[in-house]
């Protein structure tokens, strides 16, 4: 099943979680592990975009749009491909029902009242907030790179293509794990400088258990916001893996220092059907070479 829509204004908020801390994933994905400062640490991130022109490839004048937020975990899957785990996912309850019964994602109802950074003029701030049993509020504005609390991946343009370039996304539903292929090309993106408040609400949707400190998330580790990003999923269904009780499951990838063969200006395809593509010209309102 193909299910074609364009992302708008995506705001990338990332942070290190201790491994130690997280649920084992569902087999058979693993988590991508990074060392810092002596413990294993795994990227989180949540993503606060509108969801525009949603429809099927077979249905392409039946068009629908709405804000969500997704929160999502890197894991590597049984081929190796770095790939995400969807969490949760918050989005208007009209539109939740729909998207259970189609796409097995866990979407969940929230009010979300996000701004379009794009169509504004200036550098910002911008605000974002999500209601869900306690407000959850971002506000933004464009800055130059800066890496915060957790591992380093390598330059500014390699941790932004850590984070964005993940063919495939799994979600956990019934006891079953969904798979998504997303093919998109390569996309602009702002260097931003934000503050959280409210951050209690994403300790519920994911709690910690670590050091005593229960849902207390860490500072950000980094963030940006995309402009554009269109997107075509293909959706299916990963077989159960039935693992021996006597036999432990691997619940981890180590990722020491992860090398990019790739130039930043590929599109972000499956791997076998990379092409080259000119770069975008740069807009004006983006103030670092990235």
């Amino acid at each position: 099943m193909m299910l074609q829509m364009t992302v708008r204004d995506c705001l990338f908020l990332n942070w290190a979680l201790p491994a130690d801390a997280l649920p084992e994933p569902p087999p058979p994905l693993r988590y991508q592990l990074h060392s810092w400062q002596g413990r294993d640490y795994v990227f989180a991130s949540a993503l606060l975009f509108h969801q525009d022109a949603v429809h099927f490839a077979a249905l392409p004048l039946l068009r629908f749009g709405y804000p969500q937020l997704n929160l999502r975990l890197y894991v590597l899957d049984p081929d190796g491909v770095p790939s995400v785990l969807f969490r949760r996912m918050l989005m208007p309850s009209w539109v939740v029902p729909g998207v259970r019964l189609v796409t097995h994602q866990p979407a969940s109802r929230a009010r979300l009242d996000f701004p379009r950074p794009s169509r504004a003029a200036g550098d910002g701030p911008w605000l974002w907030k999500v209601e869900r049993g306690g407000c959850f509020e971002v506000r933004a504005w464009q800055d130059s790179p800066r890496i915060g609390e957790g591992p380093r991946i390598g330059s500014w343009e390699q941790t932004v293509r850590y984070f964005y370039e993940r063919p495939r996304g799994y979600a956990e539903n019934a006891g079953a794990l969904h798979k998504m292929e997303a093919r998109h090309p390569t996309v602009d993106y702002w260097p931003l400088r934000a503050e959280v408040s409210g951050d209690e609400l994403l300790g519920r949707l994911l709690p910690l258990n670590a050091g005593g400190n229960g849902s207390l998330w860490p500072g950000l580790h980094s963030a940006w916001l995309c402009p554009e990003i269109p997107f075509v999923f293909e959706l299916g269904l990963v077989p159960k893996v039935q693992v021996a009780p006597s036999m432990p499951q691997p619940a981890a990838g180590r990722v020491i220092s992860p090398v990019f063969r790739q130039p930043f200006r590929d599109p972000i395809l499956r791997p076998a059907a990379r092409a080259e593509v000119a770069p975008p010209a740069p807009p004006d309102r983006r103030r670092a070479s990235c």
